[in-house]
């Protein structure tokens, strides 16, 4: 089992927040709204990745979000499936 230093609970709302503030609009919307909805189904191994993915390039990130650019290997998860899917016209301000 996973052993994290932070709470499971601490790190998800820790993840929360770094959704909604990105750098960029289009990923606070699209992380924002995406991580809400699902993680009270994260673990601390999903919720690390999802920090790793944070720590790269906002552009980056929406480019392979919206398939304008291959993934990555070490992205290319479930978790990234999910994202490509989304219908971004229904995602939410906050």
């Amino acid at each position: 089992m996973f052993n994290s230093p932070i709470p499971l609970e601490d790190h998800k709302r820790r993840l929360i927040f770094r959704a909604w503030h990105r750098g960029i609009k289009e990923l606070d919307l699209i992380f924002g709204n995406y991580i809400e909805k699902n993680v009270e189904r994260m673990n601390h191994e999903d919720i690390i990745w999802f920090d790793a993915l944070f720590e790269e390039n906002d552009h980056e990130i929406l480019a392979w979000v919206t398939k304008d650019k291959e993934t990555p290997e070490e992205y290319n998860t479930p978790w990234m499936d999910e994202l490509k899917k989304l219908d971004f016209l229904t995602l939410r301000a906050r």
